[in-house]
């Protein structure tokens, strides 16, 4: 299992699962999710878990050696949450803890429930919802995350469509299970790209933030010329011709508001070769 250190300011943001950094920097996807409880206690826990998994729940408190030994964190699952003994005894692992928020669990009671296992534990507590509490509800996960300055996962094998609205919420990683993991990975890369800060401290991370960045600029490039192709059918006079400056130079100004540090003089040349572009590939589409 890999491992990152974190300093203490960081440990109380951010929880390390494997090789995963969870509540710090870009959003991640877990698909490794084990779950021993959905084999009613008949399977080996050894035998499940022994090609290693990112997250495993355990059916009873005789798989828990198996999960010390092979996962990189624990799950407090969502139908169990009021097994007190089972709670502790997970909790107690030295394993980061993924604590499901029972359905129809208040925030309250899964917030406590977080707080009894860090305090059973070393304090390595992440939030988690969707899937198995019912539902995902974004805008309690989102308050969690605020209130308790712990970092939240959102189960999304349900519905791989929610992947976006989650990370827009504020969701520090998705939780995928089965098929789905393309989606999950659209999310955090564009949506991740957009809405997510972040400080990287390496050149590797600084480079991977940069290209997260780009994947979503690309993206916003493409659907501008989709966009663009439209406004040039409906316009009286398309083309180079039509072009409209006094626009062009208010769309500057007010992505100026937007990109201060670039202001006006370095955004305009941009955005007249993004425009050029664009006019260049519907005269091109409408030659064919």
């Amino acid at each position: 299992m890999g491992s990152r250190e974190m300093s203490s300011t960081l440990e109380r943001h951010a929880v390390a699962v494997g090789d995963l950094l969870v509540g710090d920097g870009p959003a991640v996807v877990i698909s490794g999710r084990v779950s021993l409880r959905a084999h009613g206690g008949r399977a080996d826990a050894y035998e499940l878990l022994r090609d290693g998994a990112t997250l495993a729940e355990p059916h009873s408190a005789a798989d828990l050696p198996a999960i010390a030994e092979l996962a990189d964190a624990v799950v407090v699952g969502a139908s169990w949450t009021r097994d007190i003994p089972l709670v502790r005894a997970a909790a107690g692992l030295g394993l980061p803890v993924v604590v499901e928020r029972r359905a129809g669990a208040s925030l309250e009671e899964w917030l406590g429930l977080a707080d009894y296992c860090a305090a059973e534990g070393d304090g390595r507590v992440i939030l988690c919802d969707g899937a198995r509490s019912g539902r995902l509800d974004l805008g309690l996960m989102r308050t969690a995350r605020l209130t308790s300055d712990r970092p939240v996962l959102a189960d999304v094998s349900e519905d791989t469509g929610l992947s976006a609205a989650a990370v827009a919420a504020g969701a520090d990683g998705l939780i995928v299970t089965g098929p789905g993991r393309g989606p999950a990975e659209e999310a955090v890369t564009l949506v991740g790209a957009l809405l997510r800060p972040e400080s990287p401290a390496t050149l590797p991370e600084c480079r991977e933030a940069i290209d997260r960045v780009d994947a979503a600029l690309a993206t916003l490039l493409e659907r501008r010329a989709a966009l663009a192709g439209i406004v040039q059918r409906l316009k009286p006079v398309g083309g180079f011709a039509g072009r409209d400056m006094a626009r062009e130079r208010a769309l500057v100004a007010r992505m100026a508001l937007r990109a201060p540090s670039l202001g006006e003089a370095r955004l305009a040349p941009i955005m007249n070769a993004v425009i050029e572009a664009g006019l260049h590939l519907a005269e091109e589409r409408a030659a064919q």
